[in-house]
């Protein structure tokens, strides 16, 4: 029996990750949770304490921590429970715990990545905020410690896969070039200007579900740069070498191309599940709860380039890939930010490419050193507090109006 602790037990990722946990032990593939984290969704964490009884938990306040303690009091079961940064540090380095499956959203779960790699743990990694923000320093980590990254993002998964289990320098010498591919999010297709777009809709996206900052990302392409940059590090591949292409029908999760010209790649329908248990039994493969591809059902398989003026963020988060640097740790905090204030109704949602412009502009030419975590957050909270002062000014409120709600 395998241990395992999900950070972010609570969102997409980390329900996949328990749902895939839960069919596992009813197959004789036994897991044990040893340790669960949530922001604020205590409802859904007792029902998954209940169920896969772990031994410790981190939630996100010591409110919510006090009110949990005495939830477990009364059920008199055994759960240590914490709060907050130190918390989740804590348990991304327990001893016991074989793989830690990091599904937290933003720049928050760098500190407990770090941990956890210099304990030199198996991390199955669906949180590439944090390989944006500092993919030096973790790939530095993962090569000093000895620990394993395995990408969870099913792009990423398919070219781990296609790659036969490869990362860094090892995958990066035999790769001529990657295409990454994108659904192309809600409004691809859509006519017309975007600055009146509701949260609503932008939460609409046509072919997963996922939680509200990366359903937005992918409606501003955004996060199609992250995850170009993500690549980048995480397969030793240059970002000129990355290619990004719409396929709309979310079946060809991406593509490696070889020196002769040979081009692999992964195919399924789009279920998370499927490159989340390919993380916890790699480099097994077992029998997966997930609709098979039947080959005669694609009728067509497109692919069309990018439309890099009508969404600048992706443009932008390429920029800052390249540049290198903090400069992507600038870009994912000023846009975590944005897309913050968009979902608040602060902003309209091109406002959010707005903004993290204005925060690259204002970019000082030396901040931080994306070698050290100190230096990574130090520009990390620089970023932040920019974006943050952008939002709130009254000449940007101008040019970012108020709209109705739906």
């Amino acid at each position: 029996m395998k241990s395992l602790v999900v950070l972010g037990a609570t969102g997409s990722i980390g329900v996949n990750g328990l749902d895939v946990v839960r069919r596992f032990n009813r197959t004789g593939q036994a897991w044990r949770v040893v340790g669960l984290s949530a922001q604020t969704n205590l409802d859904l964490l007792k029902k998954q304490i209940i169920e896969f009884m772990p031994g410790r938990v981190v939630v996100g306040s010591s409110a919510s921590a006090d009110s949990l303690r005495g939830w477990i009091r009364s059920r008199k079961k055994k759960v240590l429970v914490e709060f907050g940064a130190e918390g989740l540090n804590r348990m991304a380095g327990l001893p016991q715990a074989d793989l830690i499956l990091s599904a937290v959203v933003g720049a928050v779960g760098l500190p407990p990545l770090s941990t956890a790699l210099k304990a030199g743990k198996k991390v199955a990694l669906a949180n590439k905020e944090a390989l944006v923000a500092a993919g030096p320093y973790v790939m530095g980590l993962v090569r000093r410690y000895g620990g394993e990254l395995i990408p969870v993002d099913s792009e990423h998964s398919a070219i781990f896969q296609c790659l036969g289990g490869l990362t860094g320098d090892k995958a990066g010498r035999v790769i001529r070039r990657i295409w990454l591919t994108a659904s192309g999010g809600a409004f691809y297709k859509r006519r017309g200007p975007l600055d009146r777009v509701s949260v609503e809709e932008a939460l609409a996206h046509p072919t997963w579900k996922m939680g509200k900052k990366i359903t937005v990302d992918c409606a501003t392409l955004t996060n199609k740069g992250l995850e170009a940059i993500e690549a980048h590090y995480l397969f030793g591949v240059p970002l000129e070498r990355i290619q990004i292409v719409i396929h709309p029908q979310s079946i060809v999760h991406s593509l490696v191309e070889f020196e002769d010209g040979s081009l692999l790649a992964q195919l399924s329908h789009p279920d998370m599940r499927l490159p989340i248990q390919y993380a916890l039994t790699h480099p097994n493969r077992i029998l997966a709860p997930v609709r098979r591809l039947e080959l005669d059902e694609i009728r067509s398989l497109e692919f069309f380039p990018p439309d890099f003026k009508r969404f600048p963020g992706l443009a932008l988060a390429l920029s800052s890939g390249k540049r290198g640097g903090t400069w992507p740790t600038v870009f994912n905090a000023a846009n975590e930010t944005a897309v913050r204030s968009f979902l608040d109704k602060k902003i309209s949602f091109t406002g959010i490419a707005r903004v993290v412009k204005t925060v690259l502009d204002a970019r000082p030419k030396i901040l931080g050193d994306s070698g050290t975590l100190m230096g990574v957050l130090k520009a990390d909270q620089w970023a932040r507090e920019k974006a943050q002062a952008v939002v709130g000014s009254r000449k940007e409120m101008k040019v970012f109006p108020k709209f109705p709600s739906t």
